[in-house]
């Protein structure tokens, strides 16, 4: 999913990522709408599929993982997260059930339970008294989604997170936990919080056993191009994250032979496209050159080229794993990923 953190992709809009990527499920932040604009304001201006111009699915998250990054601004409670905005300093209180009732009025078509997502690293102890938070929270916005949606058709599914650090023992406990909440759909959250990635794979590894396989399996804020073939292998069924948009926007485009770092002298004359094997509107229509004059410029331009770029980059490795699977040849698109992975920034 590419992220739209603020109900927008950076750069794109949502004919860009219809037409151009056919992206089907969007990530949009519960944290940042429910600050501004408001959840009450895009409910009553119909929803924020409409309040966006978005016609496709939506998924946001709680808001959980950005009111723990708040660090001093926040105070944790049983309750909830009590947590002061980072925009104007106000205080404000995230509940199991008041971030469900955001996601409601914003008419999600998958919500995220709150949950609390620690940095790392982090004691056994901190861990373990924090997935009993997480599991406590997760039952009550069970109890809550279930009946604000009793007489609703068709109601947003609800997903809980399973979080345990990167402690095997807790990661198991939490899985099995949330299982029993037969929920449509479960997240596995708390990774690339600055543990090794071979940690966030492990952790990944030892949870997915526990979660029903007939329903999606959602790994949160991962990953680099080379590692999104590995989280499939473990069962991994949807995956968010904002590297290709933010690293576009800072100048690291994803070729196949490796990144391309734009700001280079040696991209100063280079007539060729970013990835000459690659169909998008960047690649068939401009040169490395140009695309290096428009960032060493400031160009808004610059920005929307190279995220579609990488946006369609992304997209086109999950639609080849997808085809893969289906035609039983999915180790092919591993040892891609090893080969991406050795690439580097080759280019």
């Amino acid at each position: 999913m590419p992220v739209g953190t603020q109900g927008s992709v950076k750069g794109l809009s949502p004919r860009d990522l219809i037409e151009q990527l056919d992206v089907s499920l969007l990530l949009a932040n519960t944290y940042h709408l429910y600050l501004r604009p408001g959840p009450e304001l895009i409910q009553r201006l119909g929803g924020l599929h409409r309040f966006m111009g978005w016609p496709r699915a939506l998924l946001t998250d709680s808001g959980g993982f950005q009111v723990f990054s708040l660090s001093g601004l926040r105070k944790v409670s049983e309750e909830g997260v009590l947590f002061r905005s980072h925009l104007d300093g106000d205080a404000h209180l995230f509940t199991p059930e008041s971030t469900v009732d955001a996601q409601l009025a914003f008419g999600s078509d998958i919500l995220m339970a709150l949950d609390e997502c620690l940095a790392y690293p982090v004691s056994h102890e901190a861990a373990r008294e924090s997935v009993g938070r997480t599991l406590a929270w997760a039952r009550a916005a069970f109890r809550h989604y279930r009946e604000r949606t009793r007489d609703q058709e068709r109601p947003g599914a609800l997903f809980p997170i399973v979080q345990g650090s990167v402690y095997a023992d807790l990661r198991r406990s939490c899985a099995a936990a949330v299982a029993e909440l037969e929920a449509e759909g479960y997240a596995i959250g708390g990774l690339s919080v600055g543990e090794p990635r071979s940690l966030s794979l492990e952790m990944v590894d030892v949870t997915i056993p526990l979660l029903p396989t007939e329903r999606p399996r959602y790994v949160m804020g991962v990953g680099m191009p080379e590692e999104l073939a590995q989280y499939v292998a473990l069962g991994v069924d949807m995956m968010d994250c904002v590297l290709p948009s933010r690293n576009a926007r800072n100048g690291c485009l994803f070729t196949r032979r490796g990144r391309l770092i734009i700001k280079q002298a040696q991209y100063k004359d280079d007539p060729r496209p970013i990835d000459e094997a690659c169909p998008c509107y960047a690649c068939r229509n401009f040169s490395r050159a140009y695309l290096r004059h428009l960032f060493q410029a400031g160009e808004m331009l610059y920005a929307s080229l190279a995220t579609l770029h990488n946006l369609r980059f992304y997209m086109d490795l999950m639609r080849e794993i997808r085809q893969g699977i289906l035609a039983g040849a999915f180790p092919a698109c591993l040892e891609a990923s090893r080969a991406l992975a050795a690439a580097g920034e080759r280019e």
